[in-house]
């Protein structure tokens, strides 16, 4: 199975669903997507296959979210997506692609909802235990 993550290696949230990719046995492919940002059509594209709109992506902690007005209701999906497009940093994540679905993993372990259970327990950088479960 072909596994994306849109990660920022500085976040550990993206750290811990990454290691729980690998966890499963699967090593993605792993886009750094500050370094190799999407354009619209690939951000569009996530956005529908997540089934979300576009607010629910943005991420407001340690971005330029509240410098940009972006907490105004009236900000179409559009002005939304023009935002991240230019502030890469606004994209919330990490987002896990596989080729059924997408899917925002916050916190990390959605991301077993996209790749089943893990073969054995795993312990998250915060020491937080995710328990395997049978298949």
């Amino acid at each position: 199975m072909t596994v994306a993550i849109y990660h920022n290696p500085a976040c550990g949230t993206s750290r811990n669903a990454l290691a729980l990719i690998r966890a499963t046995g699967v090593e993605p492919q792993v886009i750094e997507y500050l370094q190799t940002p999407p354009g619209r059509a690939e951000l569009e594209r996530l956005i529908a296959r997540m089934g979300i709109a576009p607010r629910a992506l943005l991420r407001r902690k340690g971005t330029p979210y509240e410098e940009l007005g972006l907490d105004d209701e009236t900000l179409d999906d559009d002005a939304l997506v023009e935002a991240m497009l230019a502030h890469p940093i606004l994209i919330n994540r990490p987002i896990v692609t596989t080729p059924a679905a997408a899917l925002l993993c916050r916190p990390s372990e959605r991301v077993l909802e996209l790749l089943g259970p893990l073969p054995r327990d795993f312990t998250k950088e915060d020491g937080e235990i995710v328990r395997a479960r049978p298949a």
